[in-house]
């Protein structure tokens, strides 16, 4: 409990001009209650640091699935009956070679475009009797932007069977995943907000209740509002650190962590699928930047709820 005395100190509105001298801080530092909202506030920030980091990671893979994909198209060639496919195919190509702003232009033989359906149908498969098209890689100079609707007249024009892929749904496709995955994010980032801005508010609460008789008095000799708002705010500030450094700290340790396995065992099965769906598994400087705002963030609204709940019981006190 804390302990009153009188100073020499005038504090305006208060009774003979005497200021309180706490000798125990008004908020007891070391409760069960501070230790269970560090404890959630800990588990906040670490939810809302993966989840932004999540976010950095699957954004900037479908930015560069994105620009690789859109560096490229296909032409493909249809078998039908009485078509001669090769010489379409080497027809194709060279109708490409010669198009402003193509880098390079790339005919699979037969045997090369069977092999891309093995993943799907298995090894050992006869696929002769089947219309397995023949494909053509272009990919497009850097920095180019050739104009593809001339390109598939022409193709429809001088090779009958041709049909050029652009890529364009499946980037719409990607760039609507990430869209959502960002979204979802941010609905994330303020639920973790709002369920921290609720844990400070009832701690606060009850740690009002647990000093009432003290606050009451302090209230009634003329100690303003802002003067007990004051000792909450740095009190539930203090926690807010605590708890964000921890939970984002452990969250910003798993990502390094994450980064330099991914460094060690490059070149392993395991390390290329992730680097296929994450990239390089590295948030960035930016990235470790925008967790360390989040935490001093959600200390800023722990201690900005805790000023606004005691002023708010004052009021009703009044």
């Amino acid at each position: 409990m804390m302990e009153l005395a009188p100073t020499e100190m005038n504090m305006p509105g208060s009774l003979g001009g005497v200021l309180p001298r706490f000798e125990t801080p008004l908020v007891p530092r070391h409760s069960i209650s501070s230790h269970a909202l560090i404890a959630v506030v800990a588990i906040m920030t670490f939810l809302v640091s993966l989840t932004t980091g999540a976010v950095l990671l699957i954004g900037s893979s479908a930015s560069d699935w994105e620009s690789d994909v859109a560096r490229e198209v296909t032409i493909q060639i249809v078998p039908a009956p009485g078509r001669d496919v090769d010489a379409a195919v080497t027809k194709a190509a060279s109708v490409a070679r010669n198009f402003a702003g193509i880098a390079a232009v790339r005919p699979y033989s037969k045997e090369e475009s069977s092999q891309l359906l093995e993943p799907w149908l298995g090894s050992g498969l006869t696929l002769d009797e089947l219309p397995v098209p023949r494909l053509i890689v272009v990919k497009i100079a850097p920095g180019a932007a050739p104009d593809i609707p001339e390109l598939r007249r022409l193709l429809a024009q001088q090779v009958p069977g041709a049909i050029l892929d652009d890529h364009r749904g499946w980037i719409e496709r990607m760039r609507t995943m990430a869209g959502t995955v960002v979204g979802v994010g941010i609905v994330i980032l303020l639920l973790m907000i709002a369920a921290t801005i609720l844990s400070v508010t009832f701690a606060t609460r009850g740690a009002m209740a647990a000093n009432k008789t003290v606050i009451e008095v302090l209230h009634f000799v003329g100690a303003k509002n802002g003067f007990i708002a004051g000792h909450f705010q740095r009190h539930f500030l203090m926690l807010g650190l605590q708890g964000g450094a921890l939970g984002g700290g452990v969250a910003i340790l798993i990502f390094a962590l994450a980064g330099l396995f991914t460094r060690l065992f490059a070149g392993s099965a395991v390390a290329v699928q992730s680097a296929a769906l994450f990239g390089s598994f590295a948030v960035g400087f930016w990235g470790y930047v925008a967790m360390l705002a989040q935490i001093v963030v959600i200390a800023v609204v722990t201690a900005l709820t805790s000023r606004l709940t005691v002023n708010r019981t004052l009021e009703s006190i009044d």
